[in-house]
């Protein structure tokens, strides 16, 4: 059976964005969602969210989707991961992503050549220095150095292990999770057939490599809600975040595999022309009812009860562009409200017609 999670990026500024995102956990986690997740990018944190989050709620699972695993060096990804987990008593999901080539390159200066054996070595890395309090630790690899002996006593982690997910699209990325990962962290454009195909044959393949079971890798799914009261107005909001991953040539295995090429090439173009108007009318019925749920307040409870059961975590997001901060707060309603009706929906009183 699927769990739910949400994603609590925070609206409005100063404290008032992390007052906005510990309320909307706390919502979440009083209606039965599973977890609850931050993410980061080049103006924002993960982790100091996080902590937000570990003291202002008591039983929801605290995952990053997704913090960048080239963002900080192995040692103090450890270091803040053990302390999270603290904070949390335990509910931390860490969850790591590298971005792309471009984005490895110019917002973190390394080199965006092999992600994947990237993430696998930091995978490798951070295992080894969660066990810190048994000696010391040294690494020498292709990405990453490590040479650490404490000078003190370290105390022992909460857990004996902190599950770490990786996010990937690609073969590499979905390989290397079934080697090394504890889940993978999908994609908002991911559909169901891409899942039970391409994402499970390449899950496989890595976890036979490595000699495991590839059951033992959580699949998470990410889909966005685009929710208004004009369903029109939502599958417009649905359509323009497409059109932005539509862009980048990081999908074309997916968009190739539903026949979607020639579409993905319409949108890039209106993209590049900056035709926002374009980009949506570029987007086909088809790919907005796979990859998005865009539909009235009313109708989203039913929405959820329509999906199909092909991953075993789904995380629910507003779109991610083109929304101001009231609707997107809006959206974050919504979709508390549609899981709330969904997750314990209201018996029917004797005698009702």
């Amino acid at each position: 059976m699927t769990t739910f999670g949400i994603n609590v990026f925070g609206v409005g500024t100063g404290r008032e964005r992390f007052t906005s995102m510990v309320a909307h956990a706390r919502e979440a986690e009083r209606i039965g969602c599973d977890a609850v997740w931050t993410s980061e990018l080049y103006s924002r944190s993960a982790t100091v969210p996080m902590a937000a989050l570990a003291l202002g709620t008591d039983t929801v699972r605290i995952g990053t989707n997704i913090a960048y695993g080239v963002g900080r060096t192995p040692l103090i990804w450890a270091a803040e991961a053990r302390d999270l987990d603290e904070m949390s008593d335990g509910r931390v999901v860490l969850g790591l992503g590298n971005g792309t080539p471009k984005m490895m390159e110019s917002w973190h200066g390394v080199s965006g050549d092999a992600p994947a054996a990237r993430m696998a070595e930091l995978v490798s890395v951070l295992k080894a220095l969660w066990h810190l309090h048994e000696g010391p630790v040294r690494h020498e690899g292709r990405f990453y150095r490590v040479d650490v002996t404490p000078t003190s006593a370290v105390a022992e982690p909460i857990r004996p292990a902190i599950p770490i997910w990786i996010a990937g699209v690609n073969k590499h990325m979905l390989r290397t999770a079934g080697r090394c990962a504890d889940g993978l962290i999908g994609h908002p454009m991911f559909t169901s057939d891409y899942v039970r195909g391409p994402v499970a044959h390449d899950i496989a393949a890595g976890a036979d490599q490595a000699g495991r079971d590839p059951a033992d890798v959580t699949i998470m799914g990410i889909r966005m809600c685009a929710i208004a009261e004009d369903a029109e107005d939502a599958r417009r909001q649905a359509a323009f975040a497409i059109g932005q991953y539509a862009a980048s040539r990081v999908y074309d295995r997916l968009f190739d595999l539903h026949g979607w090429s020639a579409a993905q090439q319409r949108i890039r173009a209106a993209a590049r022309d900056r035709d926002r108007d374009a980009v949506v009318a570029s987007v086909p019925d088809d790919i907005i009812d796979a990859v998005a749920i865009a539909c009235t307040p009313g109708e989203f409870a039913a929405r959820l009860a329509a999906l199909p059961d092909d991953v075993e975590h789904l995380d629910l997001i507003a779109p991610p562009w083109g929304l101001t901060d009231a609707e997107t707060a809006a959206t974050n309603a919504a979709i508390l409200t549609g899981l709330r009706d969904y997750l314990s929906p209201q018996p029917i009183e004797s005698g009702a017609s």
